[in-house]
């Protein structure tokens, strides 16, 4: 005789987005099974890795040196408005394609199978401040090992925000939506700094002599960034460098605003879930996924938006499979909503409006304490997670 072990996973809004439908039950052999499926589909993709593959990150490599190339060449005319308006354009793409379908991808080791030194996860470096090596430890492992699991995952607010219902507020909080702003025109510098985990210096948790390393990183790499984006390029231009300088700053400001924004969306919309430590211990591979599921959404758009957030519009699949090339996430993506639909569970996806005005609203409202604020108690998820001898 067996009795069941369960695990309350919440989530705002029923398959149907309605918050008066009732929980979705998954039983233990439920959960398995969505783990079988999405093996197999992570099998068949891998087995149907190719010359295909290699040529798509070959031209997308090609098109934002293109882009780069153009940009860096347009400040030569940055005395006529209208070229140089093009060239912090060409630049922004330049830098977003680098910082996203590129650098992102290439350091999860979607593309380590080429054996392709120059897309080498282990040693490639992106246009950015943040050191590659500090970024896969915040990145790859904390996110991806304790994806929005309360107190492990620190992307669940990146150590400044309120972002979520189970983070406990204090008047702090009050200005959330300021300090999300200046993240998001920041970004680069904060996702540079997501491993100090500055709050535990702060609190003593963590001591200064702990982050010395990265310290010396951020020197090196944030040095040579400065010195090319605000200092090399802008001499080369001359009697143009004020100019080339303005230029070269807004196309960061570009990048940094569409990264966070399409990052944000991927994790923070209404309908996405945490986690507690005690729900997510001692998970299976079927466990794992469905976390994964419940706790990413996606956002809709044409061939080129998903190419331009490095496809991370399909963050749901990116979380199931962050090591599989990020282009083939959309023709993965209705089988794994198809799974979704067959057990019931929600697949949060949505244009990209209604996302970003999603995150926002919740910055807004989590900034205010919780008694100001009206929270009705979701539907949720009940995992049957194992089967115990009784």
């Amino acid at each position: 005789m067996f009795g069941l072990s369960l695990s309350f996973l919440p989530f705002v809004g029923g398959t149907d987005g309605s918050r008066n439908a009732a929980p979705v039950v998954l039983s233990h052999d439920q959960v398995e099974e969505i783990g079988r499926e999405l093996d197999a589909l992570r099998d068949r993709t891998v087995a149907d890795l190719g010359a295909e593959d290699r040529e798509y990150i070959y031209k997308i490599i090609k098109a934002q040196r293109g882009f780069e190339v153009a940009g860096r060449g347009l400040m030569y005319l940055g005395f006529f408005p209208p070229a140089w308006i093009a060239g912090v354009g060409a630049l922004g793409v330049s830098k977003i394609l680098d910082n996203m379908e590129i650098g992102h991808n290439v350091m999860h080791g979607q593309y380590d199978w080429m054996r392709e030194p120059g897309l080498n996860s282990r040693v490639f470096e992106w246009d950015t401040v943040c050191p590659a090596d500090q970024w896969k430890h915040s990145h790859n492992y904390m996110h991806h090992t304790y994806t929005n699991i309360l107190g492990r995952d620190r992307d669940i607010g990146y150590g400044i925000l309120r972002i979520d219902e189970a983070q406990k507020w204090n008047p702090y909080y009050l200005g959330n939506p300021v300090y999300a702003f200046f993240l998001m025109m920041l970004f680069e510098w904060g996702v540079m700094m997501h491993d100090l985990e500055a709050e535990n210096v702060i609190q003593g948790k963590r001591k200064w002599r702990d982050v010395k390393p990265l310290l010396k990183g951020w020197w090196r790499k944030a040095g040579r960034q400065v010195l090319k984006d605000y200092v090399i390029f802008p001499a080369l231009t001359g009697p143009l460098f004020v100019p080339t300088l303005l230029g070269n700053v807004t196309a960061n400001l570009i990048r940094n605003v569409w990264a966070y924004s399409i990052i944000f969306c991927g994790h923070f919309p209404t309908g996405v879930q945490s986690f507690t430590e005690d729900e997510t211990a001692e998970e299976t591979r079927g466990e794992w996924y469905v976390r994964q599921m419940l706790g990413s959404a996606n956002i809709e758009g044409s061939p080129l938006f998903h190419i331009m957030s490095g496809n991370l519009s399909h963050q749901i699949e990116h979380h199931l499979f962050p090591d599989l090339p990020a282009h083939r996430y959309p023709e993965m993506a209705p089988v794994v909503k198809a799974l979704c639909e067959k057990h019931g569970l929600p697949y949060n996806t949505g244009g990209f409006f209604k996302q970003i005005g999603s995150v926002w609203g919740k910055i807004f409202t989590f900034a205010l304490p919780p008694g100001l604020v009206s929270s009705d108690t979701p539907p949720g998820v009940i995992v049957e997670r194992q089967k115990t001898a009784a």
